[in-house]
């Protein structure tokens, strides 16, 4: 017992004791993080579909982000240098390209969104493709994307705190520096709103498991949802950019009616 008192009082006994703290910490964590993304995971892909998608990639991809998806330089072949898309995962495929950013109709400050280029099936094997070359988040399977079991109370709480500084708390959208913005929210589907937050395209940040488990990533298209469903019951929305465009509107409407009502006063008297 007096050598374990003395051991205790040894200088290096407290640095040992943080050591050991962030070791069973750090996997702890690491498993919570595996768990979290085995719920989000899908189907895996088939050997034809990686092949296809492949194929695919050299025809349409791979002048601006290189043949074997490692990125291109500026300027190579009179086209927009890509990024290398090495560990992207097959949801920021999903995305952009389910959403018609990829392939980018022309450069600019980011990807706008058009008519998709491909079909269902060419982006599931796009997607099949690049999540050949390495790690990276998967799409969604359809129990995540499930908002029967979503709670918007919740999900708005998220929202608020995460998104709503650019997204705006209606998810209306709002500028961005640069002539970039972050996008209205209406209209989006649940699984493509579920890819941007783990990927965070453009300038969104990312949103993995750890910062924002897949419970809570469902309880947000929960809220987006029902905010959408329920409209703007209290009138005209005004592009719901909140006090600013309600009090423009205030001001504007008011001067132009104390303006008319002294037009009406000076031809009564004369």
């Amino acid at each position: 017992m007096k050598a374990l008192s003395q051991r205790r009082r040894h200088p290096l006994a407290a640095i040992a004791l943080l050591l050991l703290g962030l070791l069973v910490t750090g996997g702890l964590y690491a498993v919570a993080g595996t768990v979290n993304e085995a719920k989000a995971q899908t189907t895996t892909y088939s050997a034809q579909d990686v092949e296809q998608g492949e194929k695919l990639f050299v025809a349409n991809c791979a002048t601006c982000h290189g043949i074997n998806a490692v990125g291109a330089e500026p300027g190579a072949h009179g086209f927009q240098a890509g990024p290398s898309l090495i560990g992207v995962g097959a949801a920021a495929v999903d995305f952009q390209v389910g959403t018609g950013r990829m392939p980018m109709q022309m450069s600019g400050p980011q990807a706008q969104v058009k008519p998709k280029q491909f079909d269902e099936e060419q982006t599931r094997q796009l997607a099949a493709y690049v999540a050949s070359l390495g790690a990276g988040p998967a799409v969604p399977s359809e129990e995540v994307l499930d908002t029967t079991k979503g709670n918007a109370a919740k999900g708005g709480e998220l929202f608020r705190t995460n998104c709503a500084m650019c997204h705006n708390a209606a998810a209306a959208g709002g500028a961005l520096t640069r002539g970039k913005f972050a996008p209205a929210l209406g209209g989006v589907t649940g699984e493509h709103i579920y890819e941007a937050m783990v990927t965070g395209p453009q300038n969104m940040p990312v949103f993995n498991d750890a910062n924002i488990s897949p419970e809570g990533k469902r309880d947000i298209i929960t809220f987006l949802h029902t905010i959408e469903e329920q409209g703007s019951p209290g009138g005209a929305a005004l592009g719901s950019l909140g006090p600013v465009s309600e009090g423009l509107l205030l001001w504007t409407g008011g001067l132009a009616v104390i303006i008319g009502f002294t037009i009406w006063l000076t031809q009564r008297s004369s």
